[in-house]
């Protein structure tokens, strides 16, 4: 039986991080929008407010919440390259997702995630060995590193893609 919370399961960051891990990372945050895309673009107006269970978000807000938390991410890692160890400031995801900017059309929001993960993936490829462990501290789940922060981005798209596609094959029982 599927979790359907955590359909990919839950994020586990490897012990250690190769340089193969993170090219695929990268490959991963660059492939996303357009495997989004493909998803979500020919879906009608009903069907934007699927859920993957009860409860759940809706399809509209799983790709508006995915915009947001890339947004938050990509300036977690640019806090963390250029100053020292900053402290970031969390966003209430839940109150993000019931804001009025949630009903908008998903097109704004696949702009937005095309947009950065284009400049995402090709900051993450031209940093270095020490840029990638430069750090930020998160006030829930403490010191956090850039190349560890770029494994959860790609679980975190991964996970809530496995939430729309779910939703979307409940449409079909």
């Amino acid at each position: 039986m599927i979790n359907e919370r955590y359909p990919i399961g839950q994020y586990e960051a490897p012990e250690s991080i190769t340089q193969e891990i993170r090219d695929n990372w990268i490959e991963d945050i660059s492939t996303f929008p357009t495997r989004l895309k493909e998803i979500v673009e020919s879906i009608n107006e009903e069907d934007q407010h699927l859920t993957y269970r009860e409860g759940a978000w809706s399809i509209r807000q799983l790709v508006h919440h995915i915009a947001d938390a890339q947004i938050n991410v990509y300036t977690r890692i640019k806090l963390a390259l250029t100053e020292e160890n900053p402290t970031i400031k969390p966003f209430e995801e839940n109150g993000w997702a019931a804001l009025a900017d949630s009903n908008i059309e998903l097109a704004s929001s696949l702009s937005i995630i095309q947009g950065l993960h284009a400049r995402l993936s090709y900051l993450l490829a031209n940093l270095s060995e020490e840029q990638l462990k430069k750090t930020f501290i998160h006030p829930d789940t403490g010191i956090q590193t850039v190349e560890k922060t770029m494994g959860f981005c790609v679980w975190h798209v991964n996970h809530h893609l496995a939430h729309i596609k779910n939703a979307l094959e409940k449409r079909n029982h």
